[in-house]
């Protein structure tokens, strides 16, 4: 079938695994794959921060910093990945990434009065804790430790301050001629719902029904 409602039915499964394994510490957290400028895969632990706007999209703090950063500019697809452990159920999500950074030039994401982007990633900002905040006043990931380098003064932020530079909002877009695989091992079900454009370009969502 082809709907956009398709694509509520994908996320309320997703939403109803959240949920049934919210007693679990991990339940919050995915996997997402990228591509470095080399061609080779490069995956890594994420936190899931929600839907956009009540959407389909989904998004993730970082690091400007780190490089998953490099690898989105260099090719903008990822794909996440989550296992819950209590109800066996597996999704795969593929899709562009938009990097919302506070250096972001496009003039479309930063027009007056609307300034969408901008206010997104601060929302996401505010809705950390204070304690995951503090992590972006670190230094810069991956810089070679120095066992006797001299103590610094422990960095300070105040609770109302505005995102720090280096904080990233990314948003993964599902609806980009990609896939959402589901598969469940409790049920042995297996389905795939598809994103594609028809001629107005609106985003139409399949589904089928596949052999595990």
């Amino acid at each position: 079938m082809g709907s956009p409602s398709v694509a509520a039915s994908w996320k309320q499964l997703l939403l109803n695994s959240i949920q049934s394994n919210s007693h679990l510490n991990h339940s919050s957290y995915l996997q997402i794959a990228t591509v470095a400028s080399n061609g080779r895969p490069s995956n890594r632990t994420v936190v899931f921060r929600g839907f956009q706007d009540d959407g389909h999209k989904i998004q993730i703090n970082t690091d400007s910093r780190t490089r998953k950063i490099d690898d989105l500019k260099h090719c903008p697809f990822a794909e996440i990945c989550w296992y819950f452990t209590n109800t066996w159920e597996q999704f795969r999500i593929g899709g562009q990434v938009d990097v919302i950074d506070g250096t972001n030039s496009d003039p479309v994401k930063l027009q007056f009065p609307f300034n969408l982007y901008a206010k997104q990633r601060e929302r996401s900002w505010f809705a950390c804790s204070l304690k995951s905040r503090m992590q972006y006043l670190a230094p810069a990931p991956r810089i070679l430790f120095a066992s006797e380098q001299q103590p610094t003064e422990t960095p300070t932020l105040d609770s109302s301050m505005s995102p720090v530079g280096v904080f990233c909002l990314l948003v993964l877009n599902p609806g980009q001629f990609l896939q959402v695989d589901y598969l469940n091992l409790k049920s042995n079900e297996r389905l795939i719902f598809t994103a594609g454009q028809d001629g107005s370009g609106e985003t139409h969502w399949s589904v089928e029904k596949v052999d595990p």
